[in-house]
């Protein structure tokens, strides 16, 4: 359950000014065709905690209002771009993710869940958008999950059942897609930016000191000591690497190579769980923030899960459960839907993921530390961020060595470091 002492991102304690009665008021009066609605109380706060994102800024809002029929009130919240000038608004300036998101939730979402319904399916992939916007300010509109009985899990990791209800939902999401794909290969053209279209998102530190920390770390401990060779060799092109891999559907396709609809940035604070009131076991999970949504190879999602959504224990074996309990539904959601293509396998798809080490070696150097600084609250991410020194010292938190000290020899067994 959601913590009671939530600390905020600063950019999000105070709302831009644009942000008032007269703003909301417009969008609800469009949005419910009332144009005698009038707001009369409008109360602004932060939708989410530290470390639950970092590419735009959210506000929770309750709005009371009154039209010809009455009293109303309704939560909504409100998501936009940085304003604060620092760290945050250079990275995301110029970025392509509102558009993106956007056309997530008006243009792809909406299909996946027409051809679902027609297969019988009535899985929920989305919360309605209900006013969108680039100009003149990136702005998106929604109803509040939490009023629905929504809420993120921060406490504690999600449970067995917590991760299989996630992996059915974006099984079945990846299922619709590859159909699209197959039969509609125009129709997700525009969505093919994520991270690495970002030009600002390759050159920060985020990405680029990823293995310069990695390395001091297996300098300062012994048993890890004989793995700095390999990472050595591959410290100048892994990230070209990682590129090839990104855009491989658009550039390059590969055959036996599985290409879908990726969420991007599928970890756990992008999950919202229901639960049962009468049991209290979570009954629903709806995925959230589709900014770096965009159609590429399948092991994206799949790896980045292992790595920011698994716990160390889940992790160690890279996922095994779960990945194949995924499997099942993809194939069993592709069976439903009369995908005509070539049906993936399982060991096709352990195939695949293994042959993007380097994608895994990435998340294991560069986004693993911040995920266990996040877990421990022992740094700020501001922080973790922007300063060197404090970055640094990530890589040495014993819940991160610990997963280190398992996963190399893992990677060994497997054969990642040949050929390198």
């Amino acid at each position: 359950m959601e913590s009671k002492n939530i600390e905020f991102n600063e950019d999000e304690l105070q709302a831009p000014a644009w942000l008032n009665a007269q703003f909301i008021g417009g969008i609800l009066s469009e949005y419910e065709q009332l144009p005698d609605l009038k707001v009369t109380d409008l109360q602004v706060s932060p939708a989410t905690a530290q470390g639950d994102h970092y590419a735009s800024i959210m506000f929770r809002t309750k709005v009371e209002y009154t039209t010809p029929k009455g009293k109303f009130s309704k939560p909504l919240i409100i998501k936009t771009m940085p304003e604060q000038e620092g760290h945050k608004k250079d990275m995301l300036a110029e970025s392509h993710l509102f558009a993106t998101e956007i056309g997530m939730y008006c243009h792809a979402l909406p299909e996946f869940e027409r051809i679902l319904r027609e297969a019988g399916d009535n899985t929920k992939l989305y919360v309605p958008c209900i006013y969108h916007s680039l100009m003149p300010r990136q702005v998106m509109v929604f109803e509040d999950l939490v009023a629905q009985g929504y809420t993120v899990i921060r406490d504690s990791p999600p449970s067995l059942g917590d991760l299989k209800l996630a992996f059915d939902k974006l099984a079945k999401w990846h299922a619709v897609s590859m159909k699209v794909i197959n039969e509609q290969p125009d129709f997700l053209k525009e969505l093919k930016h994520g991270m690495w279209g970002m030009t600002t998102f390759l050159n920060d530190p985020i990405v680029t000191t990823g293995i310069p920390c990695f390395l001091k770390m297996l300098d300062k401990v012994p048993e890890l000591t004989k793995y700095k060779p390999y990472f050595e060799k591959i410290r100048n092109n892994y990230m070209q690497q990682m590129s090839k891999v990104m855009e491989e559907y658009r550039t390059d396709p590969k055959p036996n190579r599985y290409y879908v609809l990726c969420h991007g940035d599928f970890h756990a604070r992008n999950m919202m769980f229901k639960n049962n009131q009468e049991t209290g076991d979570f009954e629903d999970v709806m995925l959230v923030d589709f900014q770096i949504s965009n159609t590429c190879p399948i092991t994206i999602d799949l790896i980045y899960s292992i790595f920011m959504l698994m716990d160390s224990e889940e992790r160690w074996d890279l996922g095994k459960e779960y990945i194949n309990y995924y499997f099942s539904v993809l194939s069993e959601t592709l069976r439903k839907i009369g995908f005509k293509g070539e049906m993936p396998t399982q060991t096709g798809i352990w195939e695949h993921i293994h042959s993007h080490k380097d994608y895994e070696f990435f998340m294991m150097t560069s986004m693993l530390p911040m995920m266990a600084a996040m877990k421990t609250n022992a740094f700020k991410m501001i922080d973790v961020l922007t300063d060197p020194e404090t970055k640094q010292k990530t890589y040495f938190q014993d819940e991160y060595l610990t997963d280190v000290k398992k996963l190399l020899p893992k990677f060994e067994e497997l054969g990642y470091f040949e050929n390198l």
